[in-house]
């Protein structure tokens, strides 16, 4: 390290901030969100705490006392993960957006069912869902919160439900850019 602020500093005549420099292998070191694995191509990943940032940003976007229409919602959701896959699309993230996607959609459904605030009213919206009267009536009267009951509604409200309301898939967005 020292070797290195002495070039720096005496030869190229540029400042070295000490606190931030430091000499490392290049998968212990983190740069602009982007991190490195440890084989010999040097593949490009995501930080740790750039992934952190993005569900926390995801939370607040998603957040279920945030009076917004779905369709509101899942616009300033599209603008933001759009932004952020334009600017880490060079990371090999493929698992990372897969997982993403799946947790963006029940995050969205959990912020459905907590709308839906009556039994009459979910019971209204699942038969319009074609779910079968059976189960409309067992899930409506469910006392589980909305979080538990989005991993029900899964098979009520498909990856093809969300891409007829507009969202944009991060994987699929991905495989594009690459």
């Amino acid at each position: 390290m020292a070797s290195v602020i002495h070039f720096v500093e005496g030869k190229l005549r540029l400042k070295v901030n000490r606190e931030k420099c430091a000499v490392a292998r290049p998968w212990k070191r983190k740069f602009l969100g982007f991190s490195f694995l440890s084989n010999k191509q040097a593949t490009i990943r995501l930080a740790p705490k750039t992934i952190s940032r993005f569900k926390d940003k995801v939370r607040e976007l998603t957040s279920r006392t945030r009076l917004l229409p779905m369709e509101k919602r899942i616009n300033q959701l599209n603008r933001y993960m759009m932004e952020w896959l334009g600017y880490f699309r060079l990371a090999a993230a493929k698992s990372h957006l897969i997982q993403f996607d799946g947790w963006i959609r029940r995050r969205l459904r959990m912020c459905l069912w907590k709308q839906w605030k009556r039994v009459r009213t979910r019971i209204r919206e699942l038969r319009a869902l074609n779910v079968p009267e059976w189960a409309c009536f067992v899930m409506a009267n469910s006392r589980r919160g909305p979080w538990e009951m989005s991993r029900v509604t899964n098979t009520a409200l498909p990856t093809s439900y969300w891409e007829a309301k507009g969202l944009k898939s991060l994987l699929s967005r991905y495989l594009e850019l690459c």
